[in-house]
């Protein structure tokens, strides 16, 4: 038999070590990995040698079974085991699977490279191999012979007038019922077989990783991995067809893993892809290692007093050892940690009065060590017992108690309504209570705002009076600035016309000083007098001031003043 169906994986149908468990002998220390350690621990029996690998969930490999005309598809491929299976039956006296007819080129059924002709010949299968074409004649080699078409050298799953033909890939496993309704799976390889009696079924080419139903915690809904059950049917007495599971596939993710049954022995199963079909082997559960995290209530716990209460407690735990708890009969740990939870609560509550319990809602790492609080005997309760025997009990059952916390309590009966009724004036008195100080720190903030607007008034009013002091002085500066440029350029006018006028006249002067002519003299006299007579009138009368003219002008002056003088004294 070729190398491909034996040298099959068989970790890939279960991977990992793990072992059976015994109910009676399972103690809470032992862990899984102490049993691929040691040949005998606590898991198992004293006389129990060491098990292989999955040694109880393996069924006998029947792909692997010395059988007539079963040949597996080595690297030469399907012609290949074709031709092996035919020459088998032609040793043993039956006739051949492979035609001896021979291809042309230019009429009849035409067999394309990479197909495989189909034919049947009185029931019996004939196989062409070859591409061409494969004339109707002459008729003598038609006439019991029927032509069924062709099917190609790479298609999964072939089956013919009793030859079967299977060949999967990589992530594909094919499941086989063979003549004796025997299952076996292959994966990785191929077959080509020819049944004498009965058949070889092709049940189910299952996708590995893409299994069909999807399982979940039904707590946290986290998804613990995938399953597909491959079913055959079969007629019965009856004549009625029923169908029955022959087959289970898994494919379990990374840090899960499942947990195997036969009768009373348990096996874990590793993350990976798994198949079982083994009859005797069930699947208990699937199961998560990671961190799971859960708010859950508990059901009602009376107090000393008598004192109804539901507590809602927080837990994050981690399942370490999977076959402990299902040893104990658990489902998923969220079972397991309920029920102790509640058993665990009950006790300690049932010792405390309802009057230490009112006082502190929570139990949280913001009170854990507050020990002045006035109710520190129900947070001592529940931090030195409740998360200690929580703990011893997880480990009890394979899991880590990583944090537990009480979020609320609620009292219930009479006195949950009285507590609400005394709550309700309670907040009805903090609110009013509320009202009034909001009220008078509104009226202080008024008051604030309206002294902070005055006093920015104020601000800003002599701010305004500096501003307009200021433009007065410096407009004052500018005016008297002004006046002082005015002057000074006025007075710089008038000094220079007088010097420009000084000199005209000097130059004037010069000019007639050299006129010689007494005749331009006397015109210059005449226009000098011209001038005067218009710019004075021509009824001013003009008193001479040099000779006899000036003491004519004397005379005059004194008598007019001798005159006024006499008057006076009249």
């Amino acid at each position: 038999m070729s190398t491909r169906i034996n040298e099959e994986d068989a970790d890939t149908v279960f991977g990992g070590p793990s072992y059976p468990v015994q109910h009676e002998d399972l103690k809470k220390s032992d862990r899984i990995d102490e049993s691929h350690d040691n040949h005998s621990t606590g898991t198992h029996p004293k006389n129990l040698e060491r098990v292989s690998l999955h040694e109880f969930s393996k069924t006998a490999d029947y792909a692997l079974e010395e059988r007539p005309f079963f040949v597996p598809i080595a690297k030469d491929g399907i012609i290949a085991a074709l031709g092996r299976i035919d020459r088998q039956l032609r040793d043993s006296g039956r006739p051949g699977l492979l035609s001896s007819k021979v291809p042309v080129s230019w009429t009849g059924r035409e067999v394309s490279p990479g197909f495989l002709g189909l034919i049947k010949h009185g029931g019996l299968p004939k196989i062409l191999t070859k591409p061409g074409r494969y004339p109707g004649f002459p008729l003598r080699n038609w006439w019991s012979r029927q032509w069924c078409g062709t099917k190609g050298l790479s298609d999964t799953a072939i089956q013919f007038q009793g030859l079967t033909v299977v060949q999967v890939s990589q992530n594909q496993a094919a499941v086989i019922s063979d003549p004796q309704n025997r299952i076996f799976v292959v994966k990785n390889s191929g077959f080509v077989a020819y049944a004498i009696d009965g058949t070889y079924d092709v049940l189910a080419v299952v996708d590995q990783t893409h299994l069909s139903t999807e399982i979940r915690d039904t707590v946290t809904d986290a998804i613990l991995g995938s399953i597909a059950e491959i079913k055959m049917r079969s007629h019965i007495a009856s004549g009625k067809e029923q169908e029955y599971v022959v087959a289970l596939f898994l494919n379990i993710p990374a840090n899960n893993c499942a947990i195997l049954q036969r009768g009373d022995d348990l096996e874990l199963l590793p993350a990976g892809q798994h198949y079982i079909t083994n009859p005797n082997v069930t699947l208990r559960g699937l199961f998560t290692l990671g961190e799971n995290q859960l708010e859950l209530p508990t059901k009602d716990i009376y107090t000393r007093d008598q004192v109804p209460v539901g507590l809602r407690i927080y837990l994050k735990w981690q399942l370490m050892e999977p076959l402990k708890l299902t040893t104990h009969g658990y489902n998923t740990p969220y079972d397991a940690l309920r029920d102790k939870t509640q058993s665990i609560l009950t006790q300690i509550v049932a010792h405390l009065d309802y009057g230490t319990m009112v006082k502190q809602r929570s139990l949280g790492p913001d009170n854990l060590e507050d020990g002045s609080d006035p109710s520190s005997a129900f947070i001592d309760a529940l931090r030195t017992r409740a998360m200690d025997e929580m703990h011893e009990a997880a480990l009890e059952y394979g899991i880590i108690l990583k944090d537990l916390a009480v979020i609320d309590r609620e009292f219930k009966g009479d006195i949950a309504s009285t507590m609400d009724k005394l709550t309700t004036r309670a907040l009805q008195a903090q609110v009013e209570a509320a009202n009034v100080d909001r009220e008078n720190s509104n009226k202080v903030k008024q008051e604030e705002g309206a002294l902070a607007v005055a006093r920015i008034k104020a601000q800003s009013r002599n701010a305004q009076a500096d501003s307009e002091a200021y433009s007065v002085i410096a407009a004052a500066k500018a005016q008297a600035e002004r006046t002082k440029i005015e002057a000074l350029a006025e007075a710089e006018a008038i000094r220079l016309t007088a010097e420009a006028d000084a000199q005209a006249v000097s130059i004037r002067a010069a000019a007639d000083a050299k006129v010689t002519d007494q005749f331009a003299r006397g015109m210059e006299m005449r226009r000098v007098e011209v001038t005067r007579v218009q710019a004075f009138g021509n009824k001013t009368v003009f008193v001479p001031t040099d000779g006899t003219g000036v003491q004519m002008g004397n005379a005059m002056a004194v008598g007019m003043a001798a005159g006024m003088a006499n008057g006076h004294e009249a």
